[in-house]
């Protein structure tokens, strides 16, 4: 019970930090989906114009004049390009007078100019969306640095936002963000939808919140409750200003244009590494594009507490009650089926999270495997203390190695018992000194351990000057009688060949008794209780009043390979009827 009570105290204790989502717990969730999660090809929609340090040195600096905007926007649409997308933004007019010829070169083709937030700026004006369930959740947006009047009345505008996760990398994007006066979309979601020619947005949602956001024209984009997109990093293909005019990169696809010349913008962590906002915005466009791209459902939360509970509880329940090889071997399949499920479902798209269940897993297997090891160590040195010295060594390893067949309580066995006595020892003790008479006692019962230990039996205890042993107990013993015989032989032959004045009386019998470890839970002895122990014991007492050294009951006679003499009947205390006993001819 105690073994429940902490185990249970243990799967709550590391429950905690995942239902807390603890911030190292949901860091390691991120890492590890950061790693797991697939590489995808790029569409082949996109490509990226880098304005490079290159670039912003031979046109004297940034900002360019939009009037070379403008060229870089014509050329790039004379060369085929679906749309162009600048994730750059024209708070101010252009000091040299082109904003209305770059406005101009704008609207001639499908074109996104960003905006970014700002705590002190404006809300952008709404996008129209079509809600199917509950008007809730999403991405709350910020005010914006809003573009000059001419340059978003001639373009699509779309937030380049990059929220970043707990360990300060971005991983999830809005597709759409909420403002109090509606929705507004993100940048990579607004380039779709000039692409697909669509003015509206259709949000699912359920009570959790945001499931997923369609386009018109594209397949529905699964998301999490806030409406983000988990982003996947392809290598969408670059160019730059120099390399515009033999890029086959233009043709059919869109163009995303930034800067990467140093301290123009600013570079965000990844898991990929550092990227400018343009190519951030990409890699979100790329990804709605992407099918089965992978997402976070709205029910990961609980099925990673679900899959902790059962998962920790199943190893817990495995160690504890299997055996150390079976227990072992089971956790250890467990465990690699934890880290199998999260690779496979995190490889089909499906971001749910077992690396807090694997790791938890494995402390509770630890725990409860470093407290059975010091349990079984304990009992193993218990049952060494308890019986090597009335046991063979491989005797004892054997109970070590089950220790189960000593089990508090005992089972029923069929039995010989042999019991002895040293006749004579009351009037020796009287005539010798103390330290002669404990010699000869230890150097009597030495020879009758000795005699039991070689045929296989097992001296349970020793009564003073008596000693009782039992064969067939605790580990099978064939012909159990005949060895006891032969040890009771035995022992008076070399009673007699010590010469040490004192001569032994032994009583053999054989029957069920019930055998075990008999006590309390904290102190017990292994030892045995029946009738054909009883029997043994009178047998044993009777041998001076017959006149033989060695009585055998006719249990024992009926089973040994011996030649027996029958002796004349006796009564004994506790029996009704007679005994037939028989002694060795």
């Amino acid at each position: 019970m105690i073994r429940v009570l902490q185990t249970l105290f243990l799967v709550v204790l590391l429950g905690v930090p995942l239902v807390q989502q603890w911030t190292p717990i949901e860091t390691l969730k991120l890492k590890t989906f950061d790693a797991f999660v697939p590489e995808f090809e790029p569409s082949g929609y996109f490509s990226i114009l880098n304005i490079t340090e290159k670039d912003v040195t031979k046109e004297g600096g940034y900002p360019f004049p939009r009037k070379r905007l403008a060229e870089i926007q014509s050329e790039l649409v004379s060369r085929g390009a679906l749309g162009v997308g600048w994730v750059v933004a024209f708070p101010q007019n252009d000091r040299f007078g082109g904003d209305l010829e770059f406005a101009q070169s704008l609207a001639s083709t499908p074109s996104v100019v960003a905006t970014f937030e700002n705590e002190n700026g404006e809300y952008p004006m709404t996008t129209g969306t079509v809600i199917l369930g509950e008007d809730k959740g999403g991405f709350i947006a910020k005010g914006v640095i809003e573009n000059i009047p001419i340059i978003r009345e001639s373009a699509s505008q779309g937030i380049a936002v990059a929220p970043t996760e707990v360990d300060q990398l971005v991983r999830r994007l809005p597709l759409l963000l909420r403002t109090p006066d509606g929705w507004v979309s993100a940048y990579g979601t607004e380039v779709l939808k000039v692409l697909t020619d669509t003015s509206t947005y259709v949000v699912k949602t359920s009570e959790a919140g945001i499931q997923e956001i369609r386009v018109k024209g594209l397949p529905p984009v699964k998301t999490d409750t806030l409406g983000r997109k988990w982003v996947s990093w392809v290598n969408t293909p670059e160019f730059t200003l120099g390399d515009i005019e033999n890029t086959e990169l233009i043709k059919d696809r869109f163009v995303f244009i930034g800067v990467t010349a140093k301290g123009v913008m600013p570079q965000i962590a990844t898991p990929t590494g550092l990227l400018e906002p343009h190519k951030i915005q990409t890699a979100l466009a790329e990804s709605i594009l992407i099918q089965d791209s992978p997402y976070i459902p709205d029910y990961a939360l609980f099925v990673e507490i679900l899959t902790f509970l059962l998962g920790t509880v199943l190893i817990a329940v495995l160690l504890s009650y299997l055996g150390v090889t079976l227990g072992v071997s089971s956790a250890l399949l467990l465990l690699g089926l934890t880290a199998y499920l999260e690779v496979y479902l995190v490889g089909q798209g499906l971001l749910l999270d077992f690396t807090w269940t694997f790791i938890s897993e494995f402390i509770v297997a630890s725990v409860i495997f470093y407290f059975r090891f010091r349990e079984q160590y304990k009992l193993r040195q218990q049952i060494k203390k308890q019986f090597e010295h009335y046991l063979d060594p491989a005797q004892v390893k054997k109970l070590q190695d089950n220790p189960e067949l000593l089990k508090l309580g005992g089972e029923k066995r069929y039995c010989t018992f042999l019991f002895t006595d040293v006749r004579g020892f009351t009037a020796m003790s009287e005539t010798l000194e103390p330290e002669q008479v404990t010699e000869i006692m230890n150097k009597a019962l030495t020879i009758q351990q000795q005699a039991v230990q070689k045929y296989g039996g097992m001296v349970d205890k020793y009564i003073g000057d008596a000693m009782m042993a039992i064969f067939n107990a605790p580990l099978d013993l064939p012909r159990h009688e005949t060895k006891a015989i032969c040890a009771a032989k035995e022992i008076q032959e070399n009673i007699k060949q010590a010469d040490m004045g004192v001569e032994i009386g032994v009583g053999v019998n054989t029957g069920y008794a019930v055998i075990g470890n008999m006590g309390s839970e904290t102190r017990f002895d292994y030892t045995t209780i029946g009738d054909a122990v009883n029997v043994a014991a009178r047998l044993e007492s009777a041998t001076k009043e017959v006149g033989e050294d060695i009585l055998i009951g006719d249990t024992t006679k009926q089973s040994c390979n011996f030649e027996l003499k029958l002796l004349k009947p006796i009564k004994v205390k506790g029996k009704e009827n007679s005994l037939n006993i028989y002694t060795i001819r």
